[in-house]
């Protein structure tokens, strides 16, 4: 009878640590969606909006701005690289670009991906978002 019992509480209190181990809030890393430059980004002014696009910086390709922004629509505010999960040497990820809207308007931002170079080059992808701004 005594082991009966003792199996019957083991049983509760394992199925007790199941449960509030079920319970908790996960810890993986925020997924991020890449930016359609297809889809015309639309932002109210005075707001950040971000555009976010694959990079691996490790093989020494990079992301540009290619062409000037409209000052007037929009503005530059940062520029944050996001390594897929798990961070490993030589895995890719995302760049985070960050821009203000500054005032109504319909602009163009074109990124172009650079291939490592210390001399000027051409990039060999470019990439161009609308973004309309309310």
């Amino acid at each position: 009878m005594k082991k009966i019992l003792t199996s019957l509480i083991f049983a509760i209190l394992l199925s007790a640590c199941a449960v509030t181990g079920a319970t908790e809030a996960p810890t993986t890393a925020p997924q991020f969606e890449i930016s359609d430059p297809a889809k015309i980004l639309e932002a109210a002014a005075g707001s950040e909006f971000k555009i976010i696009i694959d990079s691996n910086p490790t093989t020494g390709y990079h992301w540009e701005i290619v062409d000037e922004l409209d000052a007037n629509v929009v503005e530059f505010v940062s520029k944050d690289f996001k390594g897929s999960e798990p961070v490993m040497p030589g895995s890719g990820g995302v760049d985070v670009w960050t821009f203000k809207a500054l005032s109504a308007g319909k602009t163009h931002i074109t990124l172009g991906y650079y291939p490592p170079s210390n001399d000027p080059v051409e990039p060999q992808q470019t990439v161009t978002f609308t973004v309309t701004v309310k």
